[in-house]
């Protein structure tokens, strides 16, 4: 087996162990420790593997450019939810029962520590970094890695996706469809939301331009399912 294989074979495994951690065994504080640890073995194995820089996202000489980018596409997002909540029938697609509670000290811990550091940076990272660069993309865009690292940005969300059906949109959407069938449903759009991520990784030339625009989408909408409870 070469050194690029057992990387690739070692960060999968690595990553299959991270996500049964963090959603089955480890308590909500250890969250971000967990994505903390499990983003910097995988950048070790891939420099081990042989892997520069620029192949992994993660080029300081295209630092500038990925920021642009990313703030672009915060911009978008950011847009997206003022629309949300100047209409009033959007605003109930933001009730979230996962929500932990209505205190601002929560909500600052979810927005600000556990999302960037436990799922932003971990997962672009892992699948918009390390893994396409492993699978044989790296800093060019060939469909063979993108679609690979994709499936597998899919199946990560298996785990999280059990918890959709306390979502008022994943409920107004499936009703009283199977939990199977909406985990299904969220591992295909989170595989897609992954083609698109490794698009903007891509035009951006760094990670860094899809975790702004994750970041935005994600911490963005804990904040305003959060501002939409607290004004009901």
């Amino acid at each position: 087996m070469s050194r690029r294989a057992a990387a690739l074979t070692a960060a999968v495994l690595l990553l299959v162990l991270a996500t049964t951690l963090a959603n089955r065994v480890l308590p909500g504080w250890a969250y971000p420790l967990c994505g903390l640890v499990t983003a910097g073995a995988l950048v070790g194995l891939a420099r081990w593997s042989g892997l520069r820089a620029a192949a992994i996202g993660l080029d300081r000489a295209h630092l500038r450019r990925a920021g642009l980018f990313g703030l672009a596409g915060l911009g978008v997002i950011a847009l997206g939810f003022g629309i949300a909540l100047v209409v009033p029938a959007l605003r109930s697609f933001f009730h979230d029962g996962r929500m932990p509670d209505l205190a601002v000290s929560s909500v600052l811990w979810v927005a600000l520590i556990r999302i960037p550091l436990g799922t932003v940076l971990l997962e672009e990272i892992a699948f918009r970094g390390v893994l396409p660069a492993l699978l044989g993309g790296g800093d060019r865009w060939r469909w063979g890695p993108v679609l690979g690292a994709s499936a597998l940005f899919g199946l990560w969300h298996v785990l999280p996706s059990l918890a959709l059906t306390h979502n008022a949109a994943v409920s107004a959407v499936f009703g009283s469809a199977s939990l199977v069938l909406v985990s299904s449903v969220a591992v295909l759009a989170a595989a897609v939301a992954g083609v698109v991520l490794l698009w903007w990784r891509h035009t951006g030339r760094g990670v860094l331009a899809p975790a702004l625009v994750h970041l935005a989408t994600n911490s963005g909408g804990v904040l305003v399912a959060w501002y939409v409870l607290s004004s009901a």
